[in-house]
């Protein structure tokens, strides 16, 4: 299997965060390839996340090049979702 160009893919993230290493893991495996940001250590990307989730600070919070956005999505659902991006391409 190819590596997926995908790196309009961003991962919010933090260090101590078990469904972001989840995700990271999917994301991996799949060889989709992303970019991460720490919130923890950006706190421009905390005002964004906030803003995306309703004045949550939820992560993982994935953006994706279509505009759609996942906040600690199912391993299924991220899945299905890295599956679609990879049949657009």
């Amino acid at each position: 299997m190819s590596e997926t160009k995908t790196n309009d893919i961003v991962m919010y993230t933090t260090e101590w965060c078990s469904d972001c290493w989840r995700a990271k893991q999917v994301m991996d495996s799949m060889q989709v390839s992303y970019t991460e940001v720490n919130i923890s250590e950006d706190e421009d990307a905390v005002e964004l996340v906030m803003r995306l989730n309703g004045g949550n600070r939820s992560v993982p919070t994935i953006v994706f090049p279509d505009g759609s956005v996942m906040t600690e999505p199912p391993t299924a659902v991220l899945v299905e979702k890295l599956q679609s991006l990879k049949q657009q391409r």
